[in-house]
């Protein structure tokens, strides 16, 4: 007897299957067709990462920005429709906005 079936005998109600309204809830963030500008800069001195050409909701925007600022244990900042990572982190942020499902396009460099 493996694991899931000592589950199932535990919960006999809990399904595993996932619903219709639980793959929409995943991707709360709204998807555009257009690619998101990732470039990097140096200002100061100190590199940063810029990401903009998102055309959703500003809210959205912050929710990425909060979440890739706590993925990477850096400040950051959503200012102007942009937003702005403190270090050079254009690879990682590139293959995480990719697995979730955006367009973006690396400029200089």
């Amino acid at each position: 007897m493996d694991l899931q079936d000592q589950l199932k005998n535990l919960f006999p109600d809990h399904s595993t299957e996932v619903s219709e309204n639980e793959t929409y809830q995943k991707s709360e963030i709204w998807l555009q067709d257009d690619p998101i500008i990732c470039k990097y800069e140096k200002r100061k001195g100190k590199p940063i990462t810029i990401l903009e050409g998102y055309t959703g909701a500003t809210e959205d925007f912050k929710k990425l920005t909060k979440e890739l600022k706590q993925k990477f244990s850096v400040g950051g900042s959503f200012k102007y429709d942009r937003i702005i990572i403190q270090g050079d982190y254009r690879d990682k942020i590139m293959t995480i906005l990719k697995e979730k499902g955006f367009n973006v396009k690396r400029v200089g460099g």
